[in-house]
């Protein structure tokens, strides 16, 4: 028995260096090389100083900002209690919730009294969904212009600006990163 435990000890500890260190230095040293960027948490920066990432959605409530997909996390946005409530459509906790979040649209911006887009009622598989489509963009624009005193065509062509292509041209749909856009709200000159 003794001539078989040095054995498994030394592959454990050898395995264990190799896996366990070794691996992700070197994982993580090509990641820093060939994606930078990615590799640091795809931070979007203001002023010099990380503002989020582009990659977890935040949340925004007040009227002069475009709001993001509803977050299934728990607390709301949180980037270490990734995913999906797997409430299913019969679910009555799914039905109100997305009742209550149709209701706070409605009374944010009482003159959009069309239907309201599906992913800003609903949470994302990740429940952590940073992007919006175009039309959920699109139906926010009215109350966002009133907030800031804009004009609407201004905050559309701003939201046609931020509108981000499939991928590779195929993979995916249109979306719109809400940090990034409430952002370059930020960044515009206010005009009456």
């Amino acid at each position: 028995m003794r001539s078989e435990l040095r054995p498994a000890l030394l592959s454990l500890a050898l395995l264990s260096i190799l896996t366990g260190a070794i691996y992700p230095a070197v994982v993580t040293g090509v990641a820093h090389l060939a994606f930078r960027r990615q590799a640091e948490g795809s931070l979007i920066p203001r002023d010099g100083k990380p503002v989020g990432s582009a990659l977890i959605g935040q949340p925004f409530d007040d009227p002069r900002y475009f709001w993001s997909r509803a977050s299934g996390t728990s607390p709301a946005y949180n980037g270490a209690a990734s995913g999906a409530s797997n409430l299913g459509p019969m679910n009555p906790a799914l039905t109100d919730a997305i009742k209550d979040r149709v209701a706070t649209l409605r009374a944010a911006d009482p003159r959009a009294t069309g239907p309201v887009p599906i992913d800003l009622v609903t949470t994302s598989a990740s429940g952590l969904d940073p992007h919006i489509t175009p039309a959920a963009a699109a139906y926010q624009v009215n109350r966002v212009a009133q907030a800031r005193s804009m004009s609407a065509h201004r905050i559309r062509d701003l939201v046609a600006q931020y509108t981000e292509g499939r991928q590779l041209g195929f993979l995916g749909e249109a979306r719109v990163n809400v940090l990034r856009l409430n952002l370059a709200l930020d960044s515009l000159t206010s005009t009456p």
